[in-house]
């Protein structure tokens, strides 16, 4: 199950504090006492997993490590490990506090979120011509420690889009290499698929339906990973007994979530093209070129040359 936006606490580590000893060698009995180590920070980090926030479905708190207290011989305690989460790329991450708003788009990217509290001083930095033998020290600061959303918006250059039960899995595993659960019921796909059609990934973004913008059926819950594909892919069914009006109703539901959605660019495809004949394929591609200027397609899973010349369209529209 893909978890797509969680709410977790991060605590940076604490300063280890500085501690109080003295020279244990004759004739040289002053402080020396070191400094605390630092605490470990907080980092967010890319990865390619999309599954990377499952993890914090249930584990809602995570804890940098404390530096270690001083040592003798003025040698600092050992500093804190750094506490580093991982995240898919796409995420979208806001400090709570702040409402500072953080976005990971890269493999490797590596964010600072929260610094490690400062070890405090031993008492041999509080050595003075008149304070020979201090016996003060300082204690660690803490550690930064913050609260954040985290919210996944899948970073894809090609979105399947329509509603249920139009064949977008199905076209999915043909035009790429993923492995998209297929099923002959509405809401088959209950979580976004991707695949990789050259140096391209394309998504499968689970059906939507009329009321999808207000939280009916699957709600907003997959409308959010549309805002960042390149080209929308609209599967039309040619089972449906009013193309039209399919396509009305998604497009709808795409400007009342965003109407920047309806600036991005299209291809709507007519799918399962081997089940109606040539005569009422024809009929249908020009009832609707009559009503929207956008390239039209049919395709097949069945038909290799219409696959391939949707993969030839695609890679054209995409440099």
């Amino acid at each position: 199950m893909l978890t797509d936006e969680a709410k977790i606490k991060v605590q940076a580590g604490a300063g280890g504090n500085g501690i109080v000893t003295f020279d244990k060698i004759k004739m040289a009995l002053g402080p020396t006492g070191g400094r605390g180590g630092n605490g470990g920070s907080v980092y967010f980090i890319g990865v390619a997993d999309i599954f990377a926030l499952n993890k914090y479905r249930h584990l809602k708190e995570h804890y940098a490590e404390d530096g270690k207290k001083g040592r003798a011989n003025r040698s600092d305690g050992p500093t804190g490990k750094d506490l580093i989460l991982t995240v898919p790329i796409g995420t979208v991450i806001q400090q709570l506090e702040t409402g500072k708003i953080i976005e990971i788009t890269k493999v490797g990217e590596k964010i600072l979120v929260a610094n490690g509290g400062i070890g405090g001083r031993g008492n041999f930095y509080f050595r003075s011509a008149v304070n020979t033998s201090p016996e003060q020290f300082e204690t660690g600061k803490l550690g930064e420690e913050y609260n954040f959303s985290l919210e996944l918006r899948l970073i894809a250059d090609i979105g399947l889009i329509g509603l249920p039960s139009a064949g977008k899995s199905s076209l999915l595993n043909e035009l790429t290499s993923a492995n998209a659960k297929v099923g002959a019921y509405h809401f088959t796909t209950l979580e976004p698929n991707l695949g990789p059609l050259g140096d391209f990934i394309v998504a499968d973004i689970p059906g939507l339906i009329e009321g999808a913008s207000n939280g009916k059926g699957l709600g907003t819950k997959f409308l959010r990973h549309i805002q960042r594909t390149r080209i929308l892919i609209h599967c039309l069914s040619l089972e449906s007994e009013n193309l039209l009006k399919d396509y009305k109703i998604i497009r709808k539901e795409l400007e009342k979530y965003n109407p920047e959605l309806l600036k991005k660019k299209e291809i709507i495809l007519l799918t399962k093209s081997d089940l109606v004949s040539e005569k009422k394929l024809a009929g249908e591609i020009k009832k609707i070129k009559a009503k929207i200027k956008q390239t039209i397609l049919p395709v097949s899973i069945h038909n290799f040359e219409e696959i391939e010349a949707l993969k030839k369209k695609l890679t054209r529209l995409l440099p």
